[in-house]
């Protein structure tokens, strides 16, 4: 009798606990409602094209509706504070970029820390910028373009995603190794950046390959030079910055996931894994390349080391630069 109550003692354990695990397991993603896959800028800029190129694919493998949601503003800094108040049960994450993450907590006192508040998932994407002006400027080479603003001390101006957004660090390091004085005009997004220069409303702007691409296709915009260390696959008749004078200048864009601060940990593993097999699906990945931006899959504590490092690198720019969000 003893023997067999333990028996029975162990087999309702083993059931309890499988019905946790179901349970835990289950709780990864809650079913009752969609995955929010939130974006900080608008949509039709080059981080909302990546969200919804792999949303698609995240909603096809998960068998559930993986809705982007895009909160424009301040350069991506209100969608990362949005999301460090998120409730941390796996169903909103955050395709997070480089301003936020590694510039923004050099230039002003944020609401949040990214560090503590923000839990690296996976890195997603990197790629240069393209320096693309508007015709009417009447350059068609790096070289003219400086010559120009040179000529002109302040009277030239670029757009970017907003104060601390990797194309506003792309024109600073720029006008600082260049000897130029060209004026930063921060954009809600890339899209109305893009506009604007393709307007006429501002001379210039380092977008993102996938959204210039057409517009320097019509002759829209003018690529003057993209902003990595080797030229941009989507944009291979495009110099670097670097080969054009200034060996060296690196200043590339990218996408990381990231979860509310205090999401458990079994949640943030379910979803390194899903978006790693995302990111190198052939299909995401040919889609994604085509546009210029390179998948970077990784492991969390990758993306935790690279988010360190750049913070680093753009810390020191800012200092030397004694760059101010005014």
């Amino acid at each position: 009798m003893i023997r067999s109550r333990f028996f029975a003692g162990l087999c309702a354990a083993g059931l309890i606990a499988a019905l946790a695990g179901t349970s835990v397991s289950a709780q990864e993603f809650p079913k009752d409602r969609p995955i929010t896959l939130m974006v900080g800028f608008a949509a039709g800029g080059g981080t909302d094209t990546a969200a919804r190129i792999i949303a698609k694919k995240l909603s096809e493998n998960l068998g559930m509706s993986v809705v982007v949601e895009n909160k424009p503003g301040a350069g991506g800094n209100i969608a990362h504070q949005l999301m460090t108040n998120a409730k941390p049960d796996g169903s909103t994450i955050l395709l997070g970029s480089i301003g936020p993450l590694s510039i923004a907590p050099h230039l002003m006192k944020l609401p949040y820390d990214p560090v503590k508040d923000l839990a690296p998932i996976t890195m997603g994407v990197n790629f240069p910028n393209v320096l693309v002006v508007n015709p009417t400027l009447k350059v068609k080479t790096l070289a003219e373009y400086i010559a120009l603003a040179k000529s002109k001390p302040g009277g030239l101006d670029y757009a970017s995603t907003g104060v601390g957004s990797a194309s506003h660090m792309a024109g600073e390091l720029f006008n600082q190794r260049a000897g130029v004085d060209i004026l930063h005009v921060p954009y809600k997004g890339g899209n109305p950046a893009l506009v604007d220069v393709v307007g006429g409303r501002v001379g210039a702007y380092y977008s993102t390959p996938s959204s210039a691409a057409p517009h320097i296709a019509t002759g829209k915009v003018i690529a003057l030079a993209t902003t990595g260390l080797e030229r941009s696959e989507a944009l291979p008749d495009v110099p670097t910055i670097a080969e054009s004078g200034f060996p060296g200048f690196n200043a590339t864009n990218w996408y990381a996931f990231v979860a509310p601060g205090k999401t458990p940990e079994n949640i943030l593993e379910r979803w390194n894994q899903e978006l790693v097999k995302v990111l190198k699906s052939p299909d995401v990945h040919d889609e994604l390349v085509k546009i210029g931006l390179t998948p970077m899959p990784g492991t969390r504590q990758e993306l935790k080391d690279y988010i360190a490092s750049e913070s680093a690198t753009w810390a020191k720019v800012i200092k030397e630069r004694n760059i101010t969000i005014e």
